[in-house]
């Protein structure tokens, strides 16, 4: 029993033991940093909410949108704490975790993403299931920018932790289907509480574009060996669907601050009803499509070498 609980410890860099124990340990690991970054990032939260004179105890809290940006920026504690594990802990590289010096993968990233959010709109506004109702007259611009630094750290927290503990943990441990499913799961777990709140068909919907999207999340870390790709596409994602186009991103309730006024018309599979395009039945066959191109690319590149 001693020999099991040192092997599956997230706190040592034992890794001779058999695959389904260093799985296990490569999940708890995960859960160590996400928690501990989570709390201190809480911590903090409230220690600014005294500084500025606001007791949360007796419902003293900032409007909505100072709370989503203070989350967001509070995300690079977990980011800081899975870096430090993967230096101090782990004792390996960065560069093993993705973080390298091809800092430029995050801009093709991007595009990629920009790309996947533009075609899914278009294709759900020519069913008429999203609508253009122009441009916003008072664009809060400085909220804006401030939200898409929040976004850049958000993404980057989700990829450290799923892409680069998990994922670049197990690819070289486990078969490849293995190292994907797993750090697929721990994505999507997070998400549940809210896709469960949307009823079954979106539910279900919302997951599969979720299990596309880890896929595709995952496919082009291995194939840049960097993680600044999804870094990047995880970032303009949601900026691109959420302040840009001012839609639902993941079923949030929040005040809409963006440049294009886009309104989804009735609650369907097209649009994906209130949890947003990821909960559609037309970004499920974009994905798919998608994640069909990159496979067949990434294996063609590994054939030819």
């Amino acid at each position: 029993m001693k020999k099991f609980l040192k092997n599956i410890s997230p706190f040592n860099n034992r890794t001779e033991m058999p695959a389904i124990l260093f799985v296990v340990k490569i999940i708890l690991a995960f859960g160590v940093c996400k928690i501990i970054g989570e709390l201190i990032a809480e911590g903090i939260v409230i220690l600014i909410h005294f500084a500025l004179s606001k007791n949360i105890f007796e419902g003293e809290m900032f409007d909505q949108e100072t709370i989503t940006l203070i989350t967001y920026y509070g995300y690079i504690v977990v980011v800081g704490i899975t870096i430090l594990y993967w230096k101090l802990i782990a004792r390996k590289p960065l560069s093993e975790m993705g973080i390298t010096k091809h800092f430029g993968n995050y801009f093709i990233g991007a595009a990629v993403g920009i790309l996947l959010v533009l075609i899914s709109v278009t294709v759900i506004m020519l069913t008429g299931k999203i609508e253009f109702h122009g441009i916003f007259k008072n664009i809060h611009y400085i909220m804006i920018v401030l939200l898409f630094d929040g976004f850049i750290i958000q993404g980057a927290t989700e990829e450290f932790l799923c892409r680069g503990i998990i994922l670049c943990s197990l690819k070289n441990r486990t078969s490849l289907a293995v190292a994907i499913g797993v750090s697929t799961v721990m994505f999507i777990i997070p998400h549940l509480s809210t896709l469960l709140d949307m009823g079954a068909v979106y539910g279900v919907l919302g997951i599969i574009n979720l299990i596309l999207i880890s896929i595709i999340f995952s496919l082009l870390t291995i194939q840049f060996n960097s993680i600044w790709v999804v870094c990047g596409l995880h970032t303009s994602w949601n900026f691109i669907l959420f302040s840009i186009l001012g839609l639902n991103l993941s079923g949030n309730d929040e005040t809409v601050m963006a440049i294009f006024n886009m309104q989804s018309v009735g609650k369907n599979i097209c649009n994906g009803g209130k949890y947003g395009i990821e909960a559609s039945v037309i970004t499920s066959i974009v994905l798919a499509v998608a994640t069909a191109l990159i496979w067949y690319i990434n294996k063609k590149k590994v054939t030819t070498k």
